[in-house]
């Protein structure tokens, strides 16, 4: 069945009332009243074009739904499309002002602090401590929806987890088992000497290294690396960055082994392209000419029956692994999460209607009905549950990933840092600089961003 016809499926079941707290009087509009006096909340969040699955999953699963048990609020759509900075940016120009702020907005979580930081959103403490669903959501994920100043500023909409995903062919030829599960760095190290001894023209491991491929290279790489050593990037206790550890060494060092030591990566006209991401997904991969790529939960959606390039019996043909820690032990394995949320700007006009839609978009049905639509995983437990949700595939592993999971640093500075983390990543893949020597410009870099008082 394909992701379409389950997310219509899933509709089916939207049949008990939704858990609307009435938290107040929502007479009133944004925008005015709306038609037949309805109060009209504007929901803002970034188109990706034609076949944006947020459009979709809203027109045709959220909204006639909501409605229905809504008499008094008519949704208003007001999507930005925009590449994912402009989008930051726009989002933020909005809600400067009361008379822009739409009154729902999807929030990155890689932007939540600081947009929180800058006063642009609504603190939701009181809300959710009288949410009777709040408990549902996995306990996990509610560190990437709070500030820095402890409070909650958002409600998780989706969530993603990265592991390695390896092509079962390639390992067949190659002697290695098409059910694997490394434990340790070097485990995945030998796979790929392995695959390279087979056959030289299938690329063994595909590591995420382009700066020009942004925040995927800080989160899919090299922070995947760093939080399975024993360092971190940020003490969130302290609020100081760790700019001079041993992790930070041992994660370039492993980039350093695969691009150059043991020549294990791609060429560095695919690894510096832009386009790494479709070339190896949508064309190597699925066509047995890379033995694994670390990478997100969601590139499965290349291979759905309308992805980029279909695979009918994708769970046959590719596996899904959880990414080891750098020497094993406890935890065994590390993941990263992220994923988009609801937040209600702090200029809304109308918080309280604003938030019923919120809880509505929050609710069981319409969160799994929301991940299967976008091929992402759902933040509640009980969500988890539905059986539409747990036919997915990859999504049991990618989803028993989560209770490894790590975020990126709740601090305003981490999207500045990021860029130094891309910058040292590429230096170090393309052999421009050795692990230490990028190691040490990227501690002077952050010194220089955060100050010498919030580095470690």
């Amino acid at each position: 069945m394909s992701m379409k016809r389950k997310a219509v499926s899933l509709l089916s079941l939207l049949t008990l009332p939704m858990v609307l707290a009435a938290c107040g009087n929502s007479d009133g509009s944004s925008n005015g009243d709306g038609a037949e006096g309805k109060t009209e909340i504007k929901v803002t969040w970034r188109n990706t074009g034609e076949n944006d699955k947020m459009t979709q999953y809203l027109e045709e699963t959220f909204i006639p739904q909501f409605e229905k048990e809504n008499e008094d609020i008519k949704i208003v759509l007001s999507p930005i499309t925009a590449s994912e900075g402009d989008y930051f940016s726009k989002v933020a120009l909005s809600m400067q002002s009361e008379s822009t702020a739409p009154d729902v907005v999807a929030e990155d979580s890689f932007m939540l602090n600081s947009d929180a930081n800058a006063g642009y959103l609504t603190n939701l403490d009181e809300y959710v401590a009288d949410w009777d669903q709040w408990d549902k959501y996995t306990e996990n994920l509610k560190a990437g929806v709070i500030a820095e100043d402890g409070s909650t500023y958002a409600i998780p909409g989706t969530s993603d987890s990265r592991g390695i995903w390896y092509n079962k062919n390639v390992f067949k030829k190659a002697g290695l088992p098409e059910e694997w599960q490394p434990t340790t760095w070097r485990e995945i190290i030998e796979a790929a000497e392995a695959i390279k001894a087979s056959d030289e023209n299938v690329i063994p491991l595909g590591l995420g290294v382009a700066k020009a491929n942004g925040e995927s290279v800080s989160m899919q790489t090299f922070q995947m690396l760093l939080y399975g050593t024993q360092d971190t990037l940020f003490d969130s206790e302290t609020r100081k960055w760790q700019v001079n550890t041993q992790g930070i060494i041992d994660s370039l060092a492993f980039i350093d082994e695969v691009y150059n030591q043991k020549q294990l990566g791609p060429s560095l006209s695919v690894a510096i392209n832009s386009n790494y991401g479709s070339v190896m997904f949508q064309d190597k991969f699925p066509n047995d000419e890379v033995g694994m790529l670390l990478d997100g939960f969601w590139s499965a959606g290349n291979w759905a029956e309308n992805g980029a390039t279909p695979v009918e019996n994708m769970t046959e043909r590719f596996g899904f692994a959880a990414m080891p820690t750098q020497n094993g032990g406890e935890p065994p394995f590390t993941t990263m999460s992220g994923g988009w949320t609801w937040a209600i700007p702090e200029k809304a006009q109308n918080k309280e209607a604003s938030w019923r839609v919120v809880q509505a978009l929050g609710g069981k049905e319409q969160q799994a009905a929301r991940a299967i639509a976008e091929g992402n995983l759902t933040v509640r437990d009980d969500s988890a549950e539905i059986a539409e949700y747990k036919e997915q595939p990859f999504i049991e592993q990618a989803t028993s990933f989560l209770q490894y999971a790590h975020f990126r640093p709740a601090d305003d500075k981490y999207p500045n840092v990021s860029v130094e983390i891309q910058t040292m990543v590429e230096a170090v893949a393309t052999g421009s600089k050795t692990p230490e020597e990028a190691a040490s410009d990227y501690a002077a870099n952050v010194t220089r961003i955060v100050g010498d008082d919030a580095v470690n």
